[in-house]
């Protein structure tokens, strides 16, 4: 390799290295594996030195995530640096005898920890007091989420005693596997796309806007360093979990002391053994010079210390014939293709069929029926197909063609723009029918006591009911019901009852519902508000819809398809003949002092809410939209008012503030 050739190969292994960087910090996506990011870097490492190409903004020497735009930033006053791997423990013994090698002495001993694959936090108490949460960032300047960090329950808001007047702690937000399994079916359920694993889960809960959000989601934490301590460098890092753990804080009870390096290589392979073992995901074990004196001589790069390195466990894979590609259809219509396979044995069971995550998928790793491929446990959970093993070979099958009619019911499938997976639509379709009817009776929805899971399960099965719209039926089914088991005449009539009560709920609970992807409660509320009818709603086009402040295209795209199946006009023209309500109750206007004007609302108001200020305006008489347009009379504006306001001015449309609007409302110009 000449000097040219170095320089473009430098240049493509950092574009694909900062790509996956990227998209692993930032968008919560893994697009290698472990495996081969450090591969690559290896290899970027060793050009970068050999032809002197090394610059301060290679992967090499910075670390992966960048701060978002989303939180203030906030300076590490002690980097937190991520860790050199190691894959085998020939290289775990390399790394010591590095260790060894600086020190000129073996007077030391290793501290042994599960590493767990989440989001590395920083914590900062002062006075007891937890003040600042963080997260890594780049290392050096991170992303300041100290109120979603206060929704994780198991951190403590305040340090038992004693402690000293200023404590940092490093730790690592994480879900457990149960946790994030029963999130994912959450998400299903309301049409949301599911995470891949626990550890974007973890980093996209962290990363949300909304606290209220965050405390809804399972996220545990671990702490496993302590910093800027009394005394903090006479402590071993055994010692230091120990006072982590007196002053409160959650610390994992899997580590150990280790005399030796081949101590830790026994170690190592114990818990390679064990790690299906752990309730949350695992993919190694962090090996740290356990006495913290010698952390300063032994020093750091630009990018890990010299003082500690991760252990991964090998990936365990296996071989097989890939025999037929089936398509699976969701609870809501999602279309995941499955690899059925001849069976073999993975991290201790017979795996018969993995996921093929899509048709993208498929078509980047030119999967095909009758290919040999590897397969893997993605998070040690779902088997996956990681690749052909020879796709050169001669006689393979053609490309696979991914079908375009739902396996179930045989409509034809959609496929949203910006997404990776193909769904059924159809609200008759077998899979779906009963989640869907599940939803139409739960509790923030039309609210049908006694018919839970088991009991639509017994009415899907003994074909008393295919939608939603055959429950009003039952009424006629008196005697068929009383024959299903465990259904007595009290249990039948009270369920009864509270199908004819369930007509009196408003328009916006009957909407939400109708199970329209992505319209939830608020979104459902604020259709309601702004349409006031099921037929006005039927007719708005896409810019009508996002006119609404919490509509975007996604949601404006799902309610305009809705609408556009005959079942589902069906369906709601049923439920409209059962008596539900498909209009807002009308409400009378306070005055009329805005009658006729259009107000667009933007940043934050002093007193009012942004919904607040909405129904004042509205029940004067006026109506509000959610962009600004020569049609737009007045622009509400409060702090932090963006690009609204900068509209506004070019068009010159008069800009009030809140004092100004109620001045208005009161009839003062």
């Amino acid at each position: 390799m000449n000097q040219t050739q170095a320089e473009q190969r430098v240049t493509e292994l950092r574009k694909l290295l900062t790509k996956a960087n990227e998209a692993y910090y930032q968008g919560n996506k893994t697009i290698m594996s472990d495996g081969e990011f450090d591969s690559l870097l290896r290899e970027l490492l060793d050009i970068e030195i050999q032809f002197d190409l090394q610059t301060d903004d290679s992967p090499t020497v910075r670390i992966g995530g960048r701060p978002t735009k989303s939180f203030p930033n906030v300076k590490h006053p002690i980097p937190m640096l991520s860790l050199s791997n190691t894959y085998n423990l020939d290289e775990l013994r390399d790394f010591d005898r590095r260790v060894k090698s600086i020190l000129e002495h073996d007077d030391y001993s290793y501290n042994v920890e599960l590493k767990y694959d989440g989001m590395a936090l920083r914590l900062r108490y002062e006075e007891g007091k937890l003040v600042l949460g963080a997260t890594r960032g780049d290392g050096s300047t991170g992303d300041d989420i100290t109120q979603n960090v206060k929704t994780i329950d198991v951190i403590p808001l305040k340090l038992k005693p004693p402690f000293p007047e200023i404590v940092e702690i490093r730790g690592e937000a994480f879900m457990e596997l149960k946790s994030f399994q029963a999130l994912n079916e959450k998400r299903e359920e309301d049409g949301d796309a599911v995470f891949a694993n626990p550890r974007n889960a973890t980093a996209g809960t962290l990363k949300l806007q909304d606290p209220s959000v965050v405390a809804k989601r399972p996220i545990h934490f671990f702490a496993y360093d302590l910093l800027i301590e009394e005394d903090n460098y006479r402590l071993t890092q055994s010692q230091r979990l120990k006072k982590l753990k007196v002053m409160g804080l959650p610390v994992c009870d899997i580590h150990e002391q280790c005399a030796t390096i081949d101590e830790v290589c026994t170690l190592m392979e114990k818990w390679a053994d064990k790690r299906h073992s752990y309730p949350f995901e695992t993919d190694g074990a962090v090996v740290k010079v356990n006495e913290v004196r010698f952390r300063e001589i032994l020093g750091q790069t630009a990018k890990a210390p010299r003082w500690a390195i991760a252990y991964k466990f090998e990936a365990e894979q296996a071989s097989t014939v890939l025999h037929a590609i089936t398509l699976q259809v969701g609870r809501l219509g999602t279309i995941t293709p499955v690899a059925e396979l001849e069976p073999v044995l993975l991290a201790g069971t017979t795996v018969k069929r993995a996921s093929l995550h899509n048709e993208d998928e498929i078509q980047r790793k030119d999967i095909r029926v009758g290919d040999m491929v590897i397969i893997e446990k993605a998070g040690e959970i779902i088997p996956q197909v990681i690749k052909v093993v020879n796709p050169d070979a001669n006689g393979r099958s053609t490309p696979y063609q991914f079908p375009h009619s739902c396996p179930a019911c045989n409509q034809k499938l959609v496929r949203a723009e910006g997404e990776a997976a193909w769904r059924c639509i159809n609200p008759t379709c077998p899979p779906q029918v009963r989640i869907r009817i599940q939803h139409f009776a739960s509790r923030d929805a039309m609210d049908i006591d006694g018919l839970g899971e088991a009991v639509v399960e017994q009415l899907v099965e003994a074909q008393l009911i295919e939608t939603y719209a055959d429950l009003f039926e039952l009424v006629n089914d008196k005697e068929a019901l009383l024959n299903l088991e465990r259904m007595g005449e009290k249990s039948v009539q009270n369920l009864l009852e509270s199908i004819e009560k369930c007509k009196e709920q408003p328009f916006e609970r009957v909407l939400y519902a109708l199970g329209i992807r992505f319209v939830g409660n608020k979104v459902a509320k604020d259709l309601a508000a702004a349409f006031g009818s099921i037929e006005a709603l039927m007719e708005a086009n896409l810019e009508k819809l996002t006119e609404i402040d919490s509509i975007g295209p996604r949601i404006a795209e799902s309610v305009v398809q809705f609408f556009s199946l005959e079942v589902n006009l069906e369906i709601i023209k049923r439920l409209k003949s059962y008596g539900l309500k498909f209009e807002s109750e009308m409400k009378e206007n306070v005055s009329d002092t805005l009658k006729g004007l259009t107000f667009v609302i933007t940043g934050t108001l002093p007193s009012l809410k942004r919904n607040e200020a909405k129904e004042l305006i509205e029940k004067n008489g006026g109506s509000v939209t959610g962009s600004v347009s020569k049609k737009t009379d007045y622009l509400v504006a409060g702090e932090e008012a963006g690009s609204k306001l900068d509209k506004a001015k070019k068009l010159d449309i008069p800009i009030l503030d809140e004092a100004a609007l109620l001045k208005k409302i009161e009839g003062f110009e």
